[in-house]
């Protein structure tokens, strides 16, 4: 378990700080040309909108060779921000920007938020707002979404809601907001948002768990914290915060390693916290702060023809992984789509024929991918094979799953292709009680491991 007390040198730069009330942290690696935008942002923030209370900024930075953490150091003082909103605030707002150490030899974005929660814990803060540092849309009123439903309204644990392009956020909308929807009966649409709010008592729970990882080092940090707090029991809410610009990622060419860590973690919470989801049914809203907001974001090209190949690359590399981690019938369904994606590339790449990537006729139901996450859940619960290898096993399925909400969305609005992302999640509400069924008689129970015990908190009256 990793410590939870800061190393010393930092535990002695946060006491200079001295206490505090709230406490916005930032992230970051390598995003010099973003981060400046994202600190004036939040400065102006907690001048604005809570000008009686002590405020800290704090970036945790992965030791960036592009000066990062000198650009949010360098930014404007707060005094310009007093200045250009002509706010008096009762308190200096006070900065401080640092290399954070890895937890057990393993850097990332976990990592980089543990050491936040450790500052925001020795403040001893009421709020702790947690933004990108890549950023693009981000105003001043962000602090105050994310704040807001903490120190006014009893919360502890406030996500975002955003409007993303619609090929935007796939490991979101095609795991981990039907799953965690499926599971525990919320419907937080942002499950892995990465720009969220926490309570002092919600920060006190993150610090005393110990089934940390490597993955929660890393992207796996994002699901781990929403499940920690519903399984808890502390309060949950959303806040609309409109469009979400920032630097998007092509699922087929950057986000394998972050769907390994992100999936990986769900699948182990979902071993370790079984009596929290077993007796769950259907699902419903959390209460969302905030009024709503249209606009457009950007769009984000997506390569089919990448995710298409990859796929049926994968039936030929890691076919005989599939067929252990997935029911007899699934794999029949999973050949007859390695062949359907192969016709599809086979049109696309002849030289005699006019066809696009966007005209490529592939179709992966919802059905038969949510049935494959639950045969994943029960594979991951015998331990039958390493965790890794399983996950790295699954990266060319979810490529295809991709391609396929991409290929029917071509002709979507990002607004209508909303109903993809609820069809999915009710997809995955509807398999559920089989999978509960199969998850009571024991399936998948081969050398599995004790439970670990965890501590619990009671929730908070909204």
């Amino acid at each position: 378990m990793p410590e939870r007390a800061l190393p010393e040198a930092l535990a002695e730069e946060v006491k200079r700080l001295g206490p505090a009330d709230i406490m916005v942290g930032i992230p970051s690696f390598k995003n010099a040309a973003t981060i400046g935008h994202v600190t004036r942002a939040a400065q102006a923030g907690l001048v604005q909108y809570f000008p009686d209370s002590k405020p800290v900024l704090v970036n945790a930075d992965a030791g960036s060779p592009d000066g990062t953490g000198r650009v949010v150091i360098e930014t404007q003082p707060p005094d310009y921000v007093e200045r250009i909103l002509l706010v008096r605030p009762r308190n200096r707002l006070q900065r401080m920007s640092l290399t954070y150490p890895e937890v057990d030899g393993v850097g990332g974005k976990g990592a980089a938020l543990r050491t936040i929660f450790q500052i925001a814990d020795a403040l001893g803060v009421e709020a702790l707002v947690v933004v990108d540092s890549d950023l693009r849309s981000i105003v001043p009123e962000w602090i105050e979404l994310l704040a807001g439903p903490i120190l006014k309204g009893g919360f502890d644990y406030v996500t975002p809601q955003y409007q993303r392009y619609k090929y935007d956020g796939t490991i979101t909308n095609t795991v981990t907001y039907p799953l965690t929807r499926a599971l525990y009966g919320l419907r937080i649409r942002q499950p892995i948002g990465g720009d969220f709010g926490v309570s002092g008592d919600l920060v006190k729970h993150y610090l005393e768990q110990d089934d940390w990882t490597p993955d929660i080092s890393k992207f796996g940090i994002d699901i781990w914290m929403t499940v920690k707090a519903i399984t808890g029991g502390f309060a949950v809410s959303q806040t609309r915060l409109g469009a979400k610009i920032h630097d998007p990622k092509d699922p087929g060419a950057d986000l394998g390693p972050m769907f390994s860590q992100v999936v990986s973690t769900i699948l182990r919470l979902t071993v370790e916290h079984d009596d929290q989801w077993l007796g769950v049914q259907g699902s419903h809203a959390v209460p969302t702060y905030g009024f709503e907001r249209y606009a457009d974001p950007p769009p984000l090209e997506v390569d089919v023809v990448r995710l298409l190949a990859a796929f049926t690359r994968g039936r030929v590399a890691v076919g005989d992984a599939w067929e252990l981690l997935v029911a007899p019938e699934r794999m029949a369904a999973l050949d007859s789509l390695a062949k359907e994606a192969q016709a599809a590339l086979d049109e696309i790449t002849r030289s005699d024929t006019p066809t696009g990537a966007e005209d490529a006729e592939f179709f992966f139901s919802d059905e038969l991918w949510a049935r494959l996450m639950y045969d994943l859940a029960l594979t991951a619960r015998g331990d039958t094979m390493d965790m890794d290898k399983l996950i790295a096993a699954l990266v060319p399925i979810y490529f295809a799953r991709v391609a396929s909400l991409v290929l029917e969305a071509r002709e979507m609005t990002t607004q209508q292709a909303e109903t993809l992302v609820e069809r999915q999640a009710r997809a995955y509400e509807a398999a559920k009680s089989d999978f509960a069924a199969r998850w009571r008689d024991g399936e998948g129970l081969k050398a599995r491991k004790p439970k670990r015990k965890t501590t619990r908190s009671k929730a908070k009256k909204a």
